[in-house]
């Protein structure tokens, strides 16, 4: 997987500012919000899903109201508060970790990654997440897997037992299971419908 769209791996360099975007949820994502703040004369020193850092040339803050503003025209937001900037770093890495996986084994305990990543205590997470989003990061976990599971049965190439392994199910009647509960159908009643319902919903709508 690129790493470009892994967010929270790295400390703000010294002298830059980092901006927590919403929505952002793909490579061509990461492409609009640099053109978009290049375009403000910002200069970009990394971009990643849910993140940018950037720097101005004469040295001082960025124009927040500017940035603000660029991003929503192109259909993000800027995230000011400390609990929905959290909030966010939570969904943008069980995103990365579940749409884009890195090589490798698939990870199964999502919840010491966001302990690692995030530095906070899970029940304080767990807490957050489901006050602010009104529902629990197990349950947005399933919506994330079952919504990569439609679209890898899409492709046609991978048998149901492939893909239930692949997004790091116990079996692939684990994965019908929660597949019919988040879409009324199995995973084989999906895939006979064809290629006309196999179009992936928006990760912004499932965000």
């Amino acid at each position: 997987m690129n790493t470009e769209l892994r967010a929270g791996y790295a400390l703000p360099a010294p002298g830059t500012h980092r901006l927590l975007i919403k929505n952002m949820v793909c490579p061509q994502c990461i492409r609009v919000v640099r053109e978009d703040l290049s375009a403000l004369g910002l200069q970009v020193q990394r971009v990643v899903l849910g993140e940018a850092d950037v720097s101005t040339p004469d040295g001082r803050d960025p124009d927040l109201g500017a940035v603000r503003t660029s991003l929503e025209k192109a259909g993000f937001a800027l995230l000011e508060d400390p609990r929905a900037q959290l909030v966010e770093q939570i969904k943008t890495l069980l995103v990365t970790l579940i749409h884009y996986p890195a090589p490798g084994p698939r990870l199964l305990k999502y919840s010491d990654y966001l302990v690692e990543h995030l530095g906070r205590d899970y029940h304080y997470l767990s807490h957050l997440f489901s006050a602010e989003e009104g529902l629990t990061i197990e349950k947005f976990i399933i919506r994330q897997k079952v919504e990569r599971a439609k679209e890898l049965i899409g492709y046609g190439e991978l048998s149901i037992a492939q893909v239930a392994e692949q997004l790091g199910y116990s079996s692939p009647a684990h994965l019908s299971r929660q597949f019919g509960q988040v879409t009324g159908l199995t995973p084989s009643e999906f895939q006979r419908l064809g290629p006309a319902s196999h179009a992936r919903r928006s990760l912004d709508a499932l965000l």
